[in-house]
């Protein structure tokens, strides 16, 4: 019974991580855009950037 319930939390584990990460990924994927989206629409004054740092 012991290595049964190991072995269920062992993939309720993974699950979670792997769930995570997924959301992680689109996370990333969702700044890299705005990041674009910002480098392209910069403004042309203040030395070209749009970022304050």
């Amino acid at each position: 019974m012991v290595p049964l319930l190991l072995v269920l939390l062992l993939v309720l584990i993974l699950a979670g991580a792997g769930f995570a990460v997924k959301i992680l990924w689109w996370v990333a994927l969702a700044v890299l855009v705005l990041w674009l989206i910002g480098f392209v629409a910069r403004p042309k004054g203040s030395s070209g950037r749009w970022y304050r740092w």
